[in-house]
């Protein structure tokens, strides 16, 4: 390791455990109980969809060979979700424990000062902790005690994985040298948007892309599978094709940090955990709160703790849980005020039965626009309130820039279905309901068929429940949500909150026909 690594990424970490001997945040442990502790390496990938790896049933062949080799090691969960399903505030979630209306980071915000990280407490304890790549993803800085930093740029642009392995080994071989537990997160910006070989990508990275290796194996339309929540037209597929070769990548990149992780020695005392932070940026997924935008691949894998090849199909875990839960797992305390609650019970076998449900939302987009949505899922139904839906209020994401949506407009002039789900995504109900059981991809809203009334009642229940438990300041609109006055002003309010004014643009010119609720 050269001199200039060391001064520059280990600035903090020089001298740690005499500056925590210092101020007195080792006095309830030596050094030879901090060794005892475990090391926590989380790998986050950046908008991959739960079932894309092939352990959770992607078909695309040998997609995810260091995703699925990492699942047969541990226990992969069927049912865990991440909170919110966009990039900053997913993380910030992560990190706090807490929902985003209690963090601060409802959007691209710093979480509140007030509100404890994990970073925090792990430095209280002497962990050493690293993060490469989606810097700028947790802030604001003071509040994550970073002691070695990579951005992306110095990794490839977040998709380079033999930079990862570099940094990772590094990192890991800093911390065997001090003798103290650490926490890396690795987060991969595969497959992120631009996907590999897209036009996107070459317009994007033009003057870069000759430092972005291609991924170990690139697939063609023929080879994958459109996801069910989408239409099969040639556009469409040609996109995942794009997309699975970013997956690809990822999975080569989480391969790099395993294999630096074991070759460093310390894997026997490590928890790895590997999740998406939300998605696939495609329409009905990323920044929505579908089922394909909140679920995620959840696996962990913990030498001589965690059962290997073990599947969880019963347990519903949250973006909420992590952080109390790698607390629990590191015996280090918990401090109060989070939301989530410890699956580390789960981790080692056990039963948790009040796992029963998620709760996630959604409040805005990276260009400021606010489209809050709430949503609660069990393992059959899955319920959603979008008090901005006004039949006016038009939806946008960073989906419709690809050529997944413009090809869904120009088939909806001759199709009705696809018309109909083109409507949907973009104006949206002010409820929906899905019975996952006969509908998997959540295409067809039963909101008013009568037949589901007595479970849409039950969930709407839960669901003011919880907004009342966590002071959701949704809470009015959803009590009053028959009432277009209240839902006028609660949309008012935030988007005088976002500093955007209201989008009064019309239901014309979008490729569509007619508003339909889908």
């Amino acid at each position: 390791m050269s001199d200039v690594f060391t001064r520059r990424r280990f600035l903090k970490a020089a001298g740690l455990g005499s500056a925590l001997l210092a101020t007195g945040q080792l006095s309830a442990f030596g050094a030879n109980e901090q060794q005892k502790r475990p090391n926590i390496l989380l790998i986050t990938a950046d908008d991959m969809n739960w079932n894309s790896p092939g352990c959770f049933g992607g078909r695309t062949p040998g997609i995810t060979p260091n995703i699925d080799r990492l699942a047969s090691e541990g226990v992969r969960f069927e049912h865990a979700h991440i909170t919110i399903a966009v990039c900053q505030p997913s993380r910030s979630v992560l990190m706090t424990g807490r929902y985003p209306h209690r963090n601060g980071a409802e959007g691209f915000q710093p979480i509140n000062m007030s509100v404890p990280t994990l970073q925090e407490q792990l430095h209280k304890a002497g962990y050493i902790q690293g993060i490469l790549g989606k810097v700028k993803h947790l802030a604001p800085p003071e509040k994550f005690k970073w002691d070695m930093i990579e951005n992306f740029q110095d990794l490839g642009w977040g998709r380079n994985p033999v930079l990862y392995y570099k940094f990772a080994g590094d990192f890991f071989r800093q911390a065997a040298g001090r003798e103290q537990p650490f926490f890396l997160m690795a987060n991969s910006h595969d497959p992120h948007r631009p996907f590999h070989g897209s036009a996107q990508e070459q317009k994007k990275f033009a003057k870069v892309l000759k430092d972005i290796p291609a991924p170990s194996r690139v697939y063609k339309g023929e080879e994958i599978e459109v996801p069910g929540f989408l239409p099969e037209l040639p556009d469409v597929r040609k996109e995942i094709a794009q997309y699975y070769s970013s997956v690809r990548r990822c999975d080569d990149t989480v391969g790099a940090v395993i294999r630096a992780l074991r070759e460093s020695g310390q894997a026997e005392n490590t928890l790895v955990m590997f999740l998406s932070d939300n998605g696939m940026a495609l329409p009905f997924a990323k920044t929505n709160c579908y089922l394909h935008s909140t679920r995620t691949p959840l696996i962990a894998a913990w030498p001589g703790r965690i059962k290997p090849g073990t599947i969880d199909k019963q347990h519903f875990i949250s973006g909420i849980d992590f952080m109390p839960t790698a607390l629990d797992a590191a015996d280090v305390p918990a401090p109060g005020g989070m939301d989530g609650s410890s699956f580390l019970p789960v981790l080692l076998g056990k039963m948790q039965p009040e796992r029963d449900k998620v709760f996630t939302q959604f409040h805005q987009t990276s260009g400021r626009n606010r489209y809050p949505m709430r949503c609660v899922q069990s393992h059959r139904f899955g319920y959603i309130f979008n008090p901005w839906s006004d039949g006016r209020r038009v939806f946008k994401n960073e989906s419709q820039s690809g050529l997944t949506f413009n090809a869904m407009k120009a088939a909806a002039q001759e199709d009705d279905s696809v018309d109909a789900r083109v409507r949907l995504f973009q104006y949206r109900v002010v409820e929906e309901f899905y019975d996952f059981k006969n509908d998997p991809d959540g295409r067809h809203n039963l909101i008013d068929n009568p037949v589901y009334e007595d479970q849409i009642n039950r969930m709407r229940k839960e669901m003011l429940d919880w907004m009342k438990k966590t002071g959701d300041p949704a809470l009015n609109s959803f009590e009053n949500r028959t009432s277009p006055a209240v839902l006028k002003k609660f949309m008012a309010e935030q988007d005088a909150r976002s500093g955007r004014k209201q989008q009064k643009k019309k239901a014309s010119k979008t490729g569509s026909r007619k508003q339909r609720s889908g």
